[in-house]
């Protein structure tokens, strides 16, 4: 899925394109920000994107055998949700319709004698 075809999906939520379009960009707007600052965005269901520093090390070049030096980078991470995790391999039931992220209905409690 592209975003276009992202924006597409919206479009049943929201009904306008010009609204879809503005929450998805957004959204993905927010999250990049906030990320590339060094937070850490988890979304409840979905996963967490986490910025970390990879340090420098020393390499071999596979062609020459020759030692490479890499320098330090930063990578964002992501950890997929347990939910995400259930309905991608099958686990978790994937609903007809509504939100399949959404948490499950607390379990109402029974009173005691």
């Amino acid at each position: 899925m592209n975003k276009a075809q992202l924006i597409q999906a919206v479009v049943k939520t929201t009904g306008s394109r010009a609204q879809a379009a503005d929450a998805v960009e957004a959204a993905l707007d927010a999250i990049l920000r906030a990320v590339a600052a060094g937070e850490v965005v988890s979304v409840t269901g979905f996963g967490s994107l986490t910025p970390e520093v990879r340090p420098a090390r020393t390499a071999r070049n596979p062609q020459t055998g020759e030692p490479v030096e890499i320098a330090e980078r930063r990578v964002v991470k992501f950890r997929p949700g347990a939910r995400f995790q259930d309905l991608v391999a099958g686990r978790r039931a994937m609903p007809e319709s509504g939100n399949c992220i959404q948490k499950d209905p607390k379990t109402p409690k029974v009173a005691r004698p």
